[in-house]
């Protein structure tokens, strides 16, 4: 579309002077690698280090990974002093070694996932620009980095940007050498597939496997694929990365491991929902718009033309990709939204290379403007959250998100949503300004929404537990589980009757509850910061 076609939204000051000047600038800037550069910075590096670790999943991880370097145990995983069989054993090494150089902090223990998430970027670009062009490739790794979900998981320290690296480049190696066969490109397929394993486990072999079957079958080359899947070399290369940890954890802890990873946490969760992660069939189909804001317009115009797009084997292969996934997890039991973000990359290129067919304006800029305006009236809807709530517990929670988001952070947000409504009018390229209406998002929710929500969440969790490690106290969990609690204080903290001399860690709601129990030790209130309570028992009888 060129610079005069507004797609519904007519540039105010076309032709004039300045808004040539700005065009000019802003179609350079978004040309440029500066401008790739900006969008990492701004999405997935910036401020990472300074939010707390959120519950449960990075409370979790971190507590685990703490645990494990107690311990000394580097071949079973720990959490609260019992075995944690969710994931393997990669994202745990990284985050123990990134602690040991640089202490244990969440800047050390989000490091391996911001790193992941940075080489994801930079895996993406370079594929694009082999395969396409410098320009496309540059689009497509502002695109992927400026993503709503993807700028939160690759600052997440969990494991799911490092499961999305490897997948990327194994589908990446996978096309590359049905294009063009090589001995070492397959050989490094086994590598990806092999830290992927260790990673996430099954899931990052059966895209792979799955995707490139229907890649080569749909070539005619369905023999091949067999061999090539059954390399010698590259299945022994796999097994040689994979085994040792699995001989290791056998050694350690037995069949524990493998009975609750894999027939546990793999069939039984696609078989059955899980910690009420439930959803319908059509639950991806409309997840995976959303992961990709303020893009989510762009990402459907793009679905909207996928037939037309077959016969080109680049775009297939995406598709494949992106298909595979959707359709693998919208029939699992348990559905988790950053199970989409698995197929999402191939089709980041797609709507990269097929930017200029973007030219419903209503459809690419209402999504982002409706989020930017939520997020610009987030005071008022915690408020009216707050007053039609019947718990005690989020009442207060969006009481307290009401205060943290009046004044500079509300103003901030308006100023954001008055920011993306200007780039709608400016002279340039429906696809150009929504580019730029994704760094605006990327800067508002990396340096307001995020800081702010988990300060409200969890700064009172984080004070309370380096509270206790000051003061050197036992502490125990009342009807609560925070495992962020355990890491800042640094001790494995169970759900165990409290003892005279404890303190007791309470959530703000139940703390009545909790004080109103008899005892013969009185209890008194030694720390609080909503939502959390530190109840010290004193070591003798009261008289």
């Amino acid at each position: 579309m060129s610079a005069s076609q507004g797609g519904g939204f007519r540039p105010f000051f076309h032709d004039v002077q300045l808004g040539e000047s700005v065009t000019r600038i802003l179609e350079a800037f978004l040309a440029s690698r500066a401008a790739i550069a900006v969008a990492l910075v701004v999405a997935m590096i910036w401020g990472f280090w300074s939010p707390p670790l959120y519950d449960l999943d990075e409370g979790a991880f971190s507590e685990a990974t703490r645990e494990m370097m107690v311990s000394g145990n580097y071949a079973s995983i720990f959490l609260n002093a019992e075995p944690r069989h969710d994931k393997p054993i990669l994202i745990y090494w990284l985050q123990a070694a990134s602690a040991h150089l640089f202490g244990l902090n969440e800047f050390a223990l989000r490091l391996p996932s911001v790193l992941a998430g940075l080489t994801w970027v930079w895996a993406l670009f370079a594929f694009t620009r082999r395969h396409l062009d410098g320009v496309t490739a540059g689009v497509a790794a502002m695109l992927l980095a400026l993503s709503l979900f993807v700028g939160l998981i690759a600052k997440a320290a969990v494991a799911d940007a490092l499961l999305n690296l490897f997948l990327a480049l194994a589908l990446f190696d996978i096309y590359n050498h049905f294009r063009h066969p090589s001995r070492y490109l397959l050989l490094r397929i086994f590598v990806w597939l092999g830290l992927g394993f260790l990673t996430k486990g099954p899931v990052a072999v059966v895209f792979p496997v799955l995707v490139s079957g229907l890649l080569y079958l749909g070539d005619g080359r369905g023999r091949e694929w067999l061999r090539l899947v059954f390399d010698p070399m590259g299945l022994l290369l796999f097994v040689a990365i994979v085994l040792p940890w699995h001989i290791a954890v056998y050694l350690d802890s037995g069949w524990a491991f493998f009975e609750g990873f894999y027939l546990h946490h793999n069939l039984a969760r696609y078989g059955n929902a899980m910690e009420g992660h439930s959803g319908g069939v059509f639950y991806y189909a409309l997840v995976a718009p959303l992961l990709l804001m303020p893009f989510s317009g762009w990402f459907l115009n793009t679905l909207g033309n996928w037939r037309a797009a077959l016969g080109d084997p680049l775009d297939r292969f995406a598709w494949l990709w992106f298909f595979s996934v959707l359709l693998v997890f919208s029939f699992s039991g348990t559905k988790l939204p950053h199970y989409m973000l698995y197929g999402i990359t191939g089709v980041v290129l797609l709507m990269a290379r097929y930017r200029d067919r973007l030219h419903n304006a209503w459809l690419g800029f209402v999504p982002p403007l409706i989020l930017l305006g939520a997020l610009s009236v987030l005071p008022q809807l915690f408020e009216y959250l707050a007053r039609n709530t019947a718990r005690d517990y989020d009442r207060g929670l969006f009481e307290a998100g009401a205060q943290a988001f009046s004044g500079w952070p509300q103003l901030l947000c308006v100023f954001a949503l008055a920011l993306a409504v200007l780039f709608v009018f400016l002279p340039l390229s429906l696809w150009r300004r929504l580019l730029l209406i994704g760094f605006a998002q990327a800067a508002l929710v990396a340096g307001v929404i995020v800081p702010t929500v988990l300060d409200v969440l969890q700064a009172g969790p984080k004070a309370a537990g380096l509270f206790a490690g000051e003061q050197g106290k036992d502490v125990v969990f009342y009807r609560v589980y925070q495992p962020s609690v355990s890491v800042y204080r640094q001790q494995v903290i169970t759900h165990e009757p409290a003892v005279p001399g404890q303190w007791v860690y309470v959530r703000s709601d139940h703390v009545a509850e909790f004080l109103a129990q008899p005892s013969p030790y009185r209890k008194h209130i030694v720390f609080s910061q909503p939502p959390a309570t530190l109840i010290a028992i004193d070591a003798k009888p009261a008289d």
